[in-house]
């Protein structure tokens, strides 16, 4: 079995050629008309990109995006529990006042002093 040269193709390309522009030169008014109108539709279906028709184009992926990031902000919850409380001037007479060391070597015991208060609150109601 012989392969193909490229002598071959160009001669069969050179036939093919030739007997369609022979077939399109047997076509009639008609059937050109017709051809003509077909591809005017096209090409204005293809030139028709008002806003409208391109947002109808993508309102499904942008509902499906959409719908993806709501439904993984609701997995995942609140990204703050809670903020804290800013520093009042109290607060910093505290710190700056010389018994303030005192304060930080009983640092665990106001800890768990916090800790009870806010188990209390939060089994108030």
């Amino acid at each position: 079995m012989s392969t193909p040269t490229d002598r071959d193709n160009e001669q069969f390309a050179e036939q093919a050629k030739t007997l369609f522009d022979d077939s399109v030169e047997r076509l009639d008014a008609a059937t050109l008309s017709k051809l003509n109108r077909g591809r005017q539709a096209a090409l204005d279906e293809l030139a028709d990109t008002s806003p409208a028709k391109q947002w109808l184009r993508w309102a499904p992926a942008t509902g499906i995006a959409a719908a993806a990031v709501i439904a993984i902000m609701v997995l995942r919850g609140p990204l703050v529990d809670e903020v804290p409380p800013q520093a009042t001037v109290s607060d910093l007479e505290i710190l700056l006042d010389e018994d303030s060391l005192e304060m930080f070597e009983e640092l665990e015991f106001y800890s768990w002093i916090d800790a009870a208060v806010e188990d209390e609150l939060d089994n108030v109601g």
